[in-house]
């Protein structure tokens, strides 16, 4: 009897030591699946899209208005935008890597236009052009982000666009404010 009890003893250590591995490979719960990319629906994926492809567009345009704006409001606002759209664009591509997106690189041809018609203007033409598309971009941003924030289906994106809305109100009012002072200067009238 005294012989099978270090042999008990060592096959009871050798089970215990055991456990915790054999436990790791054979565990299909929560833990593997909280590791696991989560999969986006399609409306959560035309959103990513859009919004990413939208602020790389919101960066580029405000460079060229840093570049080509006469007005300091018109330079001002396009630093905002830089700034602004350069850090929502680092949390959604973010979240992008965490379920397994591919964020588009490039602009499609609709931003690509509207770039390219800016990138030939300078001064108060430019200034005029870039206040109005700015105005109507952050008009329709606004309510895309809205839905968004309320019938998304992914948390962390719901959440994601709760808190880039606010920023784009403020942008919204922001470029609204400076096309009325455009106007009140008689910069924003069509040279004669």
């Amino acid at each position: 009897m005294p012989i099978h009890r270090p042999l008990l003893s060592a096959l009871a250590i050798t089970l215990l030591l055991s456990a915790p591995a054999f436990a790791q490979h054979q565990a299909p719960g929560p833990q593997r699946n909280a590791t696991q990319q989560r999969e986006l629906s399609q409306k959560d994926m035309d959103f990513v899209k859009k919004a990413a492809i939208g602020g790389m567009a919101e960066v580029e345009l405000g460079k060229l208005a840093q570049q080509n704006g006469h007005s300091p409001d018109v330079k001002s606002f396009g630093a905002r935008m830089v700034q602004d759209h350069s850090r929502a664009g680092d949390q959604l591509t973010n979240i992008a890597k965490e379920r397994g997106v591919q964020l588009p690189q490039q602009l499609d041809t609709e931003h690509m236009s509207m770039r390219d018609r800016l990138a030939k203007l300078q001064g108060d033409a430019f200034d005029r052009a870039y206040i109005k598309m700015m105005v109507a971009d952050h008009d329709k941003d606004a309510k895309e982000f809205r839905r968004q924030a309320q019938t998304g289906n992914d948390p962390e994106l719901k959440r994601f666009a709760r808190e880039t809305l606010a920023t784009i109100e403020q942008h919204d009012q922001l470029a609204h404010n400076v096309q009325r002072s455009m106007v009140a200067v008689g910069s924003s009238r069509a040279p004669r």
